[in-house]
């Protein structure tokens, strides 16, 4: 993959690159949160490993503003902060993955793998669906619905392309977990049910009573009924 390290510790960002670099990637190093979007928005990478403590701009903003003009971008988020509030914020802010500092070499090599093997996944999966009167446009996560455009988070349309992908079954909350934010065990399967809350009021008719993204009781959710 092509891979954006974005880290102020010079030491940490060469041991990155070299690691990075032995393993078959290719590889770009900055080492500020300004400098970091700048590159984002000039080029394309499969994925940016991103310090959250930066210079001139921190990592939380810079996961805003680059998933803001590009929602696509898979970013994989390294920081010394390991309270599940720091996580959620960060997953909050658009980041796929969080990797709490010190980090062991193949625990850092099997995320950035893994978030390769979604990107991947994806490219195979449509990116335009319409449904139940919702046209949802999962590149530019955007859902129109009544002449009205939202604006979808990236991991709203992952979730969404999961639940397309595997449409004639229930997907569980474990599921969702794994796939979409990264067999992250210390998250907490509320996470998932709060964001679809929040993905439900974007591209649901109804909220209340969802036809797009369903409730399966004892399971999880799936797709429109099961098997449309």
């Amino acid at each position: 993959m092509n891979v954006l390290i974005v880290e102020d510790e010079a030491s940490l960002r060469e041991a990155l690159v070299d690691l990075l670099q032995n393993a078959g990637h290719d590889v770009a190093a900055v080492a500020d949160g300004e400098s970091a979007v700048d590159r984002c928005l000039a080029q394309r990478f499969d994925l940016v490993l991103l310090d959250l403590m930066l210079p001139r701009l921190d990592g939380m903003e810079v996961c805003r503003r680059v998933k803001q003009e590009r929602p696509e971008q898979a970013i994989l988020m390294l920081t010394a902060r390991g309270s599940e509030d720091d996580k959620v914020d960060g997953l909050k802010a658009g980041a796929d993955d969080y990797v709490t500092k010190p980090f062991g070499a193949r625990e850092l090599l099997a995320r950035v793998e893994a978030l390769g093997r979604r990107a991947s996944r994806q490219e195979s999966i449509s990116e335009h669906l319409s449904f139940d009167g919702c046209e949802i446009d999962l590149g530019l996560c955007q859902a129109h619905r009544d002449g009205a455009t939202v604006k979808l988070t990236a991991r709203e349309a992952q979730i969404l392309r999961w639940l397309h992908a595997h449409r004639a079954r229930a997907v569980s909350r474990g599921e969702l977990l794994e796939h979409v934010w990264g067999a992250r065990s210390d998250l907490q399967t509320r996470t998932v049910d709060m964001t679809i809350a929040n993905l439900r009021q974007k591209v649901e008719r109804d909220p209340a009573h969802p036809r797009i993204v369903t409730p399966v009781k004892g399971v999880g959710y799936a797709w429109g009924e099961l098997g449309t």
